[in-house]
């Protein structure tokens, strides 16, 4: 079972609670049905409009007996209607009040499951006094619950989950003391949970998830003692659990998960001998590990993630051997349990997953894990253990290590390796690649950046390239050349290797990446004329060129069509020259989508074989922030700091969608073109430290996006633009242009001539540091899930200064 498959499907077990009752009714009938019941059959089947299909296939034509029609049982001696099951029959539309289906009082079974029926529901439902089950589960239902359903004293099995039912859960509940059913999941239900329902003495099955009650768990919940599933997660509950929770013996799933509970657990949760499942996740409870939760022999899944328990967590001494302990699954991150992982972790042998991140846990990961021999997925990242990895760790199928202190590994000591997912991120790793990852089988995901690797990059990682979706060396000290190694890399997405020494071209391989989405070299010693060749790949997303040695012309006229598909392109920094032909970025056509015409499959960029998530962690002025919200309509071109000139592409004015351009410290002369004015998502635009003259267009006033600009370092006259994002701009934005004019508003009469020093320089490059990183985050995070960990908190604003380092020796350490 899997974290998100962490309750029961209601859905499911209807159907098979409704297919055992109809096979026990299902005896050969003695009469024909009767002529009353037939036609209130024909009558319903008449409310909903009929197609092609002909959805409820009965008709007057049929045989007279409709006890043998589809879905429809009868009572075999008295020959009334008394079962009607249309489980996913497409009938689209309303259950009207007076439904002829209300004339079929012998009723007891009716089960209208997935049939996309819409509306209220008929308070005259309540008028079949004899049902004992009834099944409106996901459908398209709205309004309330109605109060008649109280009058059903016979009900034993209610399922009205999947819908958009809003109100309160009638009190009438508590009437149904038959009840041994109760579905009312995966709707809007508000309010709080009536304390009639501890009426309910015979209820095995309660859930009541995926809504937005609120309030206390009512203390009679306790009188439920017959209950086995109980799932009331993901709402707005909050307060302490009831002292009665003690009496539910017999619970073998509880879900508590995603509401407000603030309180401890029980201090003895021994007496739950049957639990299997216990999830109360995303809550607020705290205090010690509930030690005693471990002493249940049945356990097979516990997630306490997402709370606030503290200390170190420690496993009681049990009666049972750990042959017969049933673990699988536990989830204890995101709290803040601190001290060793106990040694005593090993004695739960059929443990499957084990995610231990975004703790406080110190000391080494100790060898009793070896013991763990069904172990696929372990979790222990963010915490503050150190040491050597042990070596068994690599027969896993997902290993992450990240944000750790780990400083060596021990080789593993089989020759094939099954390991899917490995991440050894921000940690101390040290020496040479580690060439043992060359004999991965399967391999999808590998980070390896912010650690302090050297030497080269083999090429014997060619023989476990084929199926990587994503591979993450940045922030090391890998040096030499990047090895030709991607002629079968069909699956690869993303490629960083960013801020490290490496030299030479970028490998021509490369190119049979079709999937890849984003390619980050920045900040390394790559000479290179600028790779137009990538411009085929259909799904590249971000090209980051930035701080390396790239020289010649970006343009090049013999590539007719390219980089269709280019949302975030940075080049800066480099030693590009040329000039860009006026209808350059017209083929750029990703660059002009809107929102809405976006591909659906950058919305979940997610790598679907890991547990990355779409976020990223970036370093400003030394402090690491996380950007959990990725913008994925952002669009930016970043061509600052290198030796372009001639005239600004008039073809930029399709880029509508832009966000950020920076064409700073070039040589572009002529005018800044008018057409600009069309760029209405701008919100960041750096011309300066060009050759540009003339006037700045009026028209850009009026582009209401636009926080941040500089026409610093050019030969601009004339006024600058009345719109109010120009007077909201610093002085230094428009310095060094000594005919420009109207600047009173900006910087103030007794500023209006003076240059801007370079220490108001630099202070203006902080202020505008923090407004453009939010934006960045947006930019670099359209890779496939694989920016946690991405620092680079530098880009595109280092624009500012008159000299800048081509590269920096630094690691995170």
């Amino acid at each position: 079972m899997t974290r998100n498959h962490f309750y029961c499907f209601s859905g499911i077990t209807t159907t098979i609670y409704f297919s055992f009752i109809i096979h026990t009714l299902a005896s050969p009938p003695l009469h024909f049905c009767l002529p009353d019941q037939r036609d209130a059959l024909l009558e319903f089947k008449d409310e909903f409009p009929t197609d092609e299909f002909d959805a409820i296939p009965w008709n007057k034509s049929s045989t007279t007996d409709c006890c043998f029609w589809k879905g429809v049982t009868c009572d075999d001696r008295s020959g009334q209607v008394i079962s009607l099951n249309l489980f996913d029959t497409l009938l689209i539309g309303s259950l009207r009040t007076n439904s002829s289906l209300f004339k079929l009082q012998y009723l007891r079974h009716l089960n209208l499951s997935y049939c996309y029926v819409q509306g209220e529901i008929p308070s005259s439902l309540g008028n079949l006094s004899r049902l004992t089950l009834v099944d409106l589960s996901h459908n398209d239902l709205v309004g309330d619950i109605p109060v008649s359903i109280g009058n059903l004293k016979r009900l034993r099995h209610i399922n009205l989950g999947g819908n958009t039912l809003t109100g309160a859960i009638p009190f009438s509940i508590g009437n149904l003391n038959q009840l041994r059913y109760l579905s009312l999941g995966i709707n809007q239900l508000i309010g709080e949970i009536p304390s009639s329902i501890g009426n309910l003495s015979y209820l095995f099955y309660l859930q009541l998830s995926t809504n937005s009650l609120v309030g206390r768990v009512p203390a009679s919940i306790g009188n439920l003692n017959r209950l086995q599933v109980m799932s009331l997660g993901q709402n707005n509950l909050n307060g302490t659990i009831p002292v009665s929770f003690a009496n539910l013996t017999k619970l073998y799933h509880i879900s508590l998960r995603s509401n407000n509970f603030t309180s401890k657990l029980p201090s003895d949760m021994s007496g739950f001998h049957s639990l299997k499942h216990f999830d109360v996740s995303n809550n607020s409870f705290f205090g010690p590990f509930p030690k005693s939760l471990f002493s249940i022999p049945t356990l097979q899944t516990v997630s306490l993630e997402g709370n606030r328990f503290t200390g170190p967590i420690e496993f009681p001494n049990t009666s049972f051997s750990p042959s017969s302990a049933m673990l699988e699954e536990l989830f204890l991150a995101s709290n803040k349990f601190d001290g060793l992982i106990p040694k005593s972790i090993s004695k739960f042998l059929n443990l499957q997953s084990l995610y231990l991140q975004n703790n406080n846990f110190t000391g080494p990961i100790p060898r009793s894990i070896s013991k763990l021999a069904n172990l696929n997925v372990l979790d222990l990242s963010n915490n503050m253990l150190e040491g050597v990895v042990p070596s068994c760790l690599w027969r896993l199928e997902t290993v992450t290590l990240s944000r750790n202190f780990f400083s060596s590994f021990e080789n593993p000591l089989q020759e094939t390796l099954i390991i899917q997912a490995l991440d050894l991120n921000s940690n101390s790793f040290r020496g040479q690649f580690p060439r043992w990852i060359c004999k991965t089988k399967g391999l999808s995901f590998l980070d390896l950046s912010n650690n302090l690797f050297n030497g080269s990059i083999p090429p014997c990682l060619k023989n476990s390239i084929d199926s990587v979706t994503d591979l993450i060396l940045r922030n090391n000290s890998f040096s030499g050349t990047l090895p030709d190694i991607f002629a079968n890399a069909t699956e690869l997405r993303s490629f960083d290797v960013s801020q490290n020494q490496l030299e030479g071209i970028l490998p021509k391989s490369l190119i049979n990446c079709k999937a890849l989405q984003l390619v980050n070299v920045e900040s390394n010693r790559i000479k290179d004329v600028f790779p137009s060749w990538l411009g085929s790949l259909p799904s590249l997303h971000v090209l980051i060129l930035r701080s390396n040695e790239f020289y010649g012309p970006l343009y090049h006229s013999h590539v007719s069509v390219g980089f269709q598909s280019l949302r975030v392109v940075d080049v800066s920094h480099n030693d590009f020259t040329g000039t860009l032909p006026p209808h350059w970025f017209s083929s750029w056509r990703e660059m002009t989508k809107t929102r809405e015409e976006d591909d659906p499959y950058m919305a979940d960029v997610i790598n679907d074989s890991v547990f990355y998530r779409n976020s990223m962690v970036m370093v400003i002025k030394g402090v690491e922030t996380s950007f959990e919200r990725i913008q994925q309509d952002f669009r930016a071109i970043d061509f600052s700091g290198n030796g372009i000139h001639g005239e600004i592409p008039e073809s930029l004015c399709y880029l509508k969608e832009l966000h950020l351009l920076n064409l700073s410290g070039n040589g572009f002369t002529s005018r800044i073109p008018r057409s600009l004015a069309n760029l209405t998502k701008l919100e960041t635009l750096d011309l300066s430290r060009n050759k540009l003259s003339g006037q700045i267009p009026q028209s850009l006033g009026e582009l209401s996006s636009l926080s941040y600009m500089n026409f610093s370092g050019n030969f601009l006259e004339g006024p600058v633009p009345r719109g109010t994002q120009f007077q909201r701009q610093s002085c230094s934005s428009f310095s060094d242009n000594a005919r420009l004019f109207g600047l009173e508003e900006v910087c103030g009469k007794s500023h209006v001539s003076l240059p801007a020093t370079q220490q108001q320089v630099e202070e203006e490059v902080l202020d505008a540091e923090e407004q453009l990183f939010s934006w960045i985050a947006a930019a670099i995070a359209y890779g496939p899930g694989l920016f946690c960990g991405l620092v680079i908190g530098h880009i595109f604003t280092s624009c500012y200064h008159k000299s800048w380092s081509k590269k920096t020796q630094s690691h995170h350490k």
